[in-house]
């Protein structure tokens, strides 16, 4: 079975939260690269990013940069406190801080450079929230990123409502 980064205690939001949601997209994979994260400001207002990158990268390459690119727009709007979900388990337990009771997870090193790069873009935020999320609670972001591509967006599946193997 998979694991996942352990879901944090619930804290109260910062004031001033913007919620984003990311996902990154590589057709084939390694291929060309969609980004897609949506962007909830504290007043209500969305915002939305659907963008291709002219390089060739795997899906994890692709979820950096749609979290970096978030992350700028975000920024760039006034945000000073983020809360940032993903589907993509390398993503957050990359990113998260080491906890004393657990091993930090082995660092990818050709991704290196895009991991400083989305540290270096977080530590710009008085505040960050990072978490997992299963991949059809981030189906809008996976959308986006997907039409960046000319992709059709998938039929994401609550796990409930999957047909059981036999």
């Amino acid at each position: 079975m998979a694991q996942h980064p352990t879901l944090p205690v619930a804290q109260p939001a910062p004031p001033g939260l913007w919620v984003i949601h990311c996902d990154g997209s590589a057709i084939p994979n390694p291929g060309r690269m969609g980004l897609g994260a949506t962007l909830l400001a504290p007043d209500g207002q969305q915002h939305s990013l659907s963008l291709t990158s002219s390089l060739v990268g795997c899906n994890n390459e692709a979820e950096l940069r749609a979290l970096i690119a978030a992350l700028q727009h975000a920024h760039a709007l006034g945000a000073r406190a983020v809360a940032v979900y993903s589907d993509s388990t390398i993503l957050i337990e990359q990113l998260q801080p080491p906890q004393q009771d657990k091993r930090a997870p082995a660092p990818i090193a050709r991704l290196a450079e895009w991991f400083d790069n989305a540290r270096a873009w977080l530590a710009r935020f008085d505040s960050v929230q990072l978490q997992w999320i299963p991949r059809h609670r981030n189906s809008a972001a996976d959308t986006l990123a997907r039409a960046a591509l000319g992709a059709p967006a998938k039929v994401a599946q609550h796990p409930s409502h999957k047909k059981k193997k036999r």
